[in-house]
């Protein structure tokens, strides 16, 4: 008979023994690793998928309706509505306090912009439009930029290289590297085409919660940080800077994140799922 041991939680190992060998193998070694709790489960991944379904079908909703002129109240009332309309929750709303159910974020805001009816997209904006969706308590993540109008160079330029960083992210982001290849790839890239990487706001581990571990920072140096496993799921967001990476929190609201310069920041981001052989994209 087996002693019971009070107080001790046990879960069914959800992975093969193939990725148990490696993972005790790093251990030896001393790697920094995830939690077994970060490892999703099938049913968990389950849950996961039918939200980020919803997510990116949010996202093409606003792609195909995002348009010069509208207020980005009008953006938070399309996402509310789409969101209750599919029997889902917008995750922002009134998380830690957050007043509208998406992020827009224009030109010099580098992320968490509150959509307000006397705020309108004009033509040479670029805006981010960050939505998070909550389904049968699983919860998706991910954000587009948009180019409003007669958009100039260099403002475009801006949002195709962090679109290529975001995109080279996801591409290091491989079962048993380190989540400093993450950042250390995507900071090569925009420091290489004359950009800074935010510093101060990071990727991070979603799905069971809004926001769970790890940070997923978007610079770095190889070799370095928390080992990458099958079964995790988190963002990467690059905020890429066209001046200084310097930041601040407006006051006012006490979320709107700008840049110091006042020079305009875009942002891209996919949730991903790491699996033996690679990742998936769950939402983009």
């Amino acid at each position: 008979m087996k002693k019971v041991m009070k107080g001790v939680r046990f879960t069914p190992k959800n992975y093969s023994d193939e990725v148990e060998a490696r993972i005790q193998h790093y251990k030896r070694e001393g790697c920094k690793l995830p939690s077994r709790h970060l490892l999703r489960t099938e049913e968990q991944l389950a849950g996961i998928r039918e939200s980020a379904k919803i997510n990116t079908a949010l996202l093409d909703y606003i792609s195909a309706n995002i348009r010069e002129g509208m207020s980005t109240a009008e953006i938070d009332h399309m996402v509310y509505c789409f969101t209750t309309d599919h029997d889902a929750i917008p995750a922002p709303f009134l998380y830690e306090g957050f007043p509208k159910s998406v992020c827009t974020s224009i030109n010099d805001v580098v992320c968490h912009g509150i959509p307000r009816t006397k705020e309108f997209l004009r033509s040479g904006d670029i805006v981010n439009v960050d939505v998070s969706t909550i389904y049968k308590g699983y919860f998706s993540d991910a954000s587009r930029m948009y180019m409003i109008g007669e958009v100039e160079p260099e403002k475009r330029r801006l949002v195709q290289v962090t679109k290529e960083c975001r995109d080279i992210g996801v591409r290091a982001a491989r079962p048993w590297a380190r989540l400093g290849d993450i950042g250390a790839a995507i900071q090569e890239h925009a420091e290489k085409n004359g950009y800074s990487v935010v510093r101060d706001l990071c990727g991070h581990g979603v799905g069971i919660k809004f926001h769970e571990e790890p940070d997923v920072e978007h610079f770095g140096k190889r070799g370095t940080g928390m080992l990458i496993v099958p079964g995790m799921t988190f963002t990467i967001e690059p905020m890429i800077n066209m001046g200084s990476h310097e930041v601040f929190i407006d006051q006012a609201d006490g979320w709107t994140v700008c840049t110091d310069d006042g020079l305009p920041s875009a942002q891209w981001e996919s949730m991903i799922l790491i699996t033996e052989d690679g990742n998936e994209i769950l939402t983009e």
